[in-house]
């Protein structure tokens, strides 16, 4: 492996070997809680959420399939009056703030018009009805977010300077406005005064906890969030428009930036994402000084949180890692895993925005140089036949891979983790790097068979939540 000074792109075969997008619907109808999500396709589709998402028909969750029958298919029935009882049912019975059509790749190969039909059922049924399409076909497995936070953003209401108040044009005197207790058992912030709404929007679907946890550490540095897209509730939208900055806190987002850039006139704040102690610091530094805020106990932080998960970074320091490419944060946390001692072959990623997440990109190189490894060959739509070639060549200690090919791997003695468990998992912020070493590490500890060795781990949890 050569040590290039940028990385090295590739692009192999141009398909998406990845889980399917339509199971956004997973995390989102979680998030948005007076929402509904009707998933259009076909009886795949509906076994897949029933058995990817583990769907017990007494759950009642708010979300279902529109099954596309053979009449659907040869046109022989009308789709508005066939969505439109659908859509008079999930109001009887659900009665929702917005519902949320999620297309699929036979409505995309059939052509059905999801955008005309919405307006027209919209005006009729009177609840909001917003269409995002999640098929697989143009999509990757975590794009199916993108595509309905997209949809939404022309959703939220036209931002007036007159909603909020001014912020002073200098900076806020910290010490004046807010105490802050650095005590490693007691971290808290008590106002005095009420601190002004900074003018950012953060976008993303994170656990309401997560994004509670980056909001206090925003507020620790005087900057308080205007508003979250998406928002719990639907009438909580943010406002949007010229005026705004936007930041993102996943990388696989690019479509909701273009959106809020281009359609909504905001602007964008191009940072690491906040995965990893260093990323979160460099996310909140950037935001940092947009907002002209010198950041606040900031590194003391983060050496903190590397030394609490010492336990950890000592078993994966000097492994190799081989990602295969799957929910589109391989960037991220290659760049996190390289800064814990690892060893990243190569980064397979489904798509790469490079205008995105070219803070990040460049946040790697800086990773890579600091601690002195090469910098990994990153392939976007990798193929997977060449990439097993590749691994059995190199030998990695673990591949992060979807679950498709998992078992063969593991067949050939190599160590695997599912990629979707880090989509699923709290990765975000100071408070969950250990969740993803916990998860990085454990077929590392299985296989080597000092899980039993381990168990003074299980202390890292309590001084994780002290930090």
């Amino acid at each position: 492996m050569k040590n290039f000074e940028i990385p090295a792109f590739e692009c192999e075969t141009g398909n998406y070997h990845t889980f399917c997008p339509i199971s956004c619907v997973a995390w989102l109808y979680q998030k948005i809680e007076d929402s509904f999500f009707l998933v259009i396709g076909t009886k795949t589709c509906g076994y897949f959420l029933q058995n990817a998402l583990g769907v017990m028909i007494f759950a009642e969750p708010r979300y279902a399939m529109a099954e596309l029958e053979e009449g659907d298919i040869s046109a022989q029935l009308n789709d508005h009056e066939e969505l439109k009882k659908i859509c008079l049912q999930i109001k009887n019975d659900r009665n929702p703030s917005v519902i949320i059509w999620i297309g699929t790749c036979t409505t995309e190969i059939i052509k059905m018009d999801l955008e005309g039909i919405a307006p027209k059922l919209e005006k009729q049924i009177g609840i909001p009805i917003i269409v995002a399409r999640a098929n697989g076909l143009d999509y990757a497995f975590t794009q199916g977010e993108d595509t309905v936070l997209a949809a939404m953003a022309h959703r939220c209401p036209e931002y007036k300077n007159s909603e909020l108040r001014q912020e002073p044009t200098n900076k806020i005197d910290n010490s004046s406005q807010i105490k802050i207790n650095n005590s490693s058992n007691n971290n808290f912030i008590s106002e005095r005064i009420e601190l002004p709404k900074s003018k950012l929007v953060l976008f993303g679907s994170l656990p309401s906890s997560v994004a509670s946890q980056l909001n206090l550490e925003l507020k620790r540095q005087s900057i308080l969030v205007l508003g979250w897209l998406p928002s719990q509730r639907y009438n909580e939208l943010p406002s949007l428009g010229e005026g705004i900055y936007v930041c993102g806190v996943n990388p696989f987002l690019s479509r909701t930036a273009t959106t809020l850039m281009c359609r909504r006139k905001c602007q964008l704040i191009g940072s690491p994402f906040p995965i990893g102690p260093d990323g979160i610091r460099a996310w909140i530094e950037k935001i940092c000084s947009v907002f002209n805020k010198t950041p606040v106990g900031l590194n003391e932080r983060e050496n903190q949180i590397w030394k609490a998960v010492q336990d950890y970074t000592r078993i994966i320091k000097g492994k190799s890692v081989f990602f295969m490419g799957d929910n589109l944060l391989e960037i991220s946390l290659a760049r996190f895993l390289i800064r814990c001692g690892m060893v990243v072959y190569e980064i397979g990623i489904p798509y790469m925005d490079k205008r995105y997440q070219a803070a990040e990109l460049l946040f790697l190189q800086q990773t890579c140089k600091k601690m002195n490894t090469p910098l990994p060959r990153i392939v976007e739509k990798p193929d997977n036949y060449s990439q097993v070639q590749r691994m059995h060549e190199l030998k990695p200690h673990l591949a992060i891979t979807g679950m498709a090919h998992a078992n063969p791997l593991e067949a050939r003695n190599i160590n695997t983790k599912w990629s979707v468990e880090f989509t699923f998992a709290q990765i975000h912020g100071f408070s969950n790097v250990q969740d993803i070493l916990e998860l990085v590490t454990r077929p590392l500890r299985c296989r080597s068979g000092i899980m039993s060795d381990f168990q003074s781990l299980s202390k890292q949890t309590n001084k994780m939540n002290s930090i």
